[in-house]
């Protein structure tokens, strides 16, 4: 039976709403802030998205839209610095929208606004451009970098980062069965303390329009890594394709399910971590639960799980939050008093352990969750005959659990590894607190709370289709945005095929909320060994192909990728490279924006050329270990190693054994690095001018 649905948010979404924000006390009614974050007041509840807030950026030169909830019939009055005022009325249904001009860049500014007898102020606001930065974990990977896979030349990027006029809006990760009108967020400045933990793809493109346009910059980050597009994808749309209309419905059935679950959910304590500092965000958290360590522990009561897995694929079932792990061996009577090695392999994400009560290691950093864990067990620790494993396991994102091999599960005594006794069976596990939107519920140890829970039929994840859509960019309409930046697709690498229409229609299903046909610009997914059952080089593909929706464009990272992380750490000329389709296409800058795109060929002979798009400065081929990377084939439909020449935009195919050649691959495999530039020094994407299937 799957676990009911953990991560929907229902409410605390509007907690912090109001940070920054001004509150005046009228003649006439007295304001404060009630548990849900929304605003009391004589004339019943108001709520105002947290994407206004002090220190936002407006979109220049148009007509932005602002809206929010009061009580029906109020009215609404919003009057800004720069000289522009908006008013309107709250609608029956509680909802009001309106909007208000705004000038070139500049600022900053005050926008007061006024509902009914409540006034809000929204400080330091500056007009200029802004950009929704979204997809998954490469998107999401932060400036400072995640500890096993570091951004490049991280330390002096940050140190360098104050800049004033670029401001900062990170949507906290949340999913939900329905559109949700609310996140958790706020605008900030960006400094070297608030770029740290941003989005580097999204900063070094800010960073790049704000040092070419000289007017102020605003980014929101709306990501979550390892999620598929489908996800990001609203019902409406996604409801258009067949695979996914069951799925649709279940979501849509499960709705009552899912709000008894929360109602249960919510009664618990919370303790939230979203103010902590990133370097000890998860240290020494306490959840009432320190006992579950003991050796002596009554733990009869606790369910059944065998190790290793992740707990998603058990009873457990999609959920982020605290499970401890406990199991009793007998040892050799020989091992009393000696110092032995306790390996679990990898955990994910972060983890205590302890042995008969002890401390003997911990890992509370994000990041480490493919990194064995390896603890060696002091001499005093060790009892005759017997020896209790209390693990303790907290899991912020995605798969949870320890997961590794069966052979990396072993105890055995310090020297000597041939003596091992293995760990891999059955493990008692329960847990004692769910994260959800930066927050623990704690369930507590004493009355196996979990387990009493109330049922879902569905599981649900950050990567079912629609929930994140609904949490983390529904929110979000229709704050003015001048285009999205988009970096995905290592998650829908299994089936390029459905990625050829679910990615349009997730570009088609935003502009349409939006009422604007924005520019959208992605990065192309960089090289990596996945394995020899993806074909990631389709996925490219099916990228490159997605240029024929109108107003697109594509950074290509063949060149700065690597096959041995799936995260690249040259995220500067990733924003670099999105940045000039912007500079270029929506800004007038005469910039290069793009490498070189394959657009036809033609057989002469025994050669094939091939021309291009993006060329007209030239082509340079750089070998990589002495291979061009290009292949060729010919009736046989096997590819060759092919010879390259270059004839100004034009590249010549040969292979002296091909005399009647048919194709030509260039860079069609995982892994295979970018050869072929303009000299511009922008990379090709990677092609094939044939559809054969294999």
């Amino acid at each position: 039976m799957n676990n009911p649905l953990n991560h929907i948010n229902y409410f605390n979404k509007q907690k912090s709403n109001m940070k920054h924000v001004i509150f005046f006390l009228s003649l006439f009614a007295l304001i404060n802030l009630n548990a849900n974050g929304k605003i009391k007041s004589e004339s019943g509840k108001i709520e105002v998205p947290s994407i206004f807030s002090d220190n936002m950026v407006l979109q220049r030169n148009t007509n932005v839209n602002f809206w929010g909830k009061a009580e029906p019939n109020t009215e609404i009055n919003i009057n800004a610095t720069w000289g522009e005022s908006a008013n309107t009325t709250v609608n029956t249904d509680g909802s009001w929208i309106t909007k208000i001009k705004t000038p070139d860049a500049g600022g900053p500014f005050d926008v007061a606004l006024k509902i009914g007898d409540s006034v809000m102020t929204y400080k330091n606001v500056l007009v200029g451009e802004v950009w929704l930065c979204s997809g998954q974990s490469n998107m999401e990977m932060p400036v400072q970098g995640f500890l096993t896979d570091p951004i490049l030349n991280s330390k002096e990027e940050i140190e360098k980062a104050n800049y004033p006029n670029i401001r900062l809006f990170t949507v906290a990760r949340a999913i939900s069965n329905k559109k949700e009108f609310n996140c958790t967020g706020e605008w900030e400045e960006c400094t070297p303390k608030t770029v740290a933990t941003f989005s580097a793809t999204a900063y070094f493109f800010g960073k790049k329009l704000y040092d070419e346009l000289h007017i102020p910059i605003g980014l929101i980050h709306s990501s979550w890594g390892g999620t598929p597009v489908e996800a990001w994808t609203g019902a409406k749309f996604l409801g258009k394709e067949k695979n996914f209309q069951k799925i649709l419905e279940d979501i849509k059935n499960s709705g009552p399910a899912i709000e008894k679950y929360n109602q249960w959910l919510y009664t618990h304590p919370v303790m939230d971590v979203s103010k902590k500092e990133a370097d000890d965000k998860w240290m020494n958290l306490d959840f009432n639960d320190s006992e579950c360590s003991k050796i002596n522990y009554p733990d009869s009561n606790w369910q059944i799980m065998n190790l290793p897995r992740l707990w998603e694929s058990y009873e457990v079932g999609d959920f982020d939050g605290v499970v401890w792990f406990r199991k009793e061996i007998q040892i050799p009577s020989s091992w009393a008093g000696k110092n032995l090695v306790l390996e679990l392999g990898p955990i994910d994400d972060m983890d205590r352990t302890f042995v008969n009560g002890v401390l003997v290691g911990s890992q509370e950093k994000e990041g480490f969750y493919n990194v064995d864990r390896i603890y060696n067990i002091p001499k005093d620790a060790v009892l005759p005959d017997k020896l209790v494993i209390a693990v303790r396991v907290v899991d912020n994102q995605g798969g949870g659990g320890i997961y590794g091999r069966k052979e990396k599960l072993k105890i055995y005594p310090s020297g000597y590894p041939n003596e091992k006794i293995s760990l891999a069976s059955e493990w008692k596990y329960l847990p004692v607190a769910e994260y959800n939107e930066q927050k623990f519920y704690v369930f507590g140890v004493n009355e196996n709370d979990f387990f009493k829970r109330p049922l879902v039929k569905i599981g649900l994840s950050a990567n079912t289709p629609t929930l994140l859509f609904n949490a983390m960019i529904n929110p979000l309409i229709p704050y003015s945005i001048k285009g999205v930046i988009w970096y995905q697709g290592e998650a829908n690498t299994d089936n390029p095929e459905a990625y050829a229409t679910l990615f349009p229609l997730m570009i088609e299903n935003w502009r349409e909320r939006w009422h604007n046909q924005f520019p959208f610009y992605y990065v192309q997914i960089a090289p990596y060994n996945y394995g020899d059952q993806t074909r990631s080089e389709r996925l490219r593909e099916v990228q490159l192909n997605s240029l024929s929706v109108p107003n697109t464009g594509m950074a290509v990272t063949l060149d700065i990728g690597s096959a041995k992380t799936i995260h690249p750490g040259d995220k500067q000329d990733v924003g670099d490279r999105l940045a000039r389709w912007a500079l270029a296409k929506n800004y007038s800058i005469d910039i290069p924006y793009s490498g070189p795109l394959y657009k036809s060929m033609k057989v002469e002979g025994d050669k094939i050329i091939l021309s291009f798009n993006y060329a007209k400065s030239g082509l340079v081929i750089k070998e990589r270990n002495g291979e061009n990377n290009f292949l060729i084939a010919g009736i046989d439909q096997v590819f060759r190693k092919a010879s390259v020449k270059i004839d100004d935009d034009k590249l010549i195919i040969s292979n002296e054994k091909i005399k009647n050649p048919l194709a030509v691959r260039y860079c069609f495999t995982n892994t295979s690095e970018a050869t072929l530039f303009n000299k511009d020094n922008l990379p090709a994407s990677s092609f094939r001018t044939d559809n054969w299937n294999e």
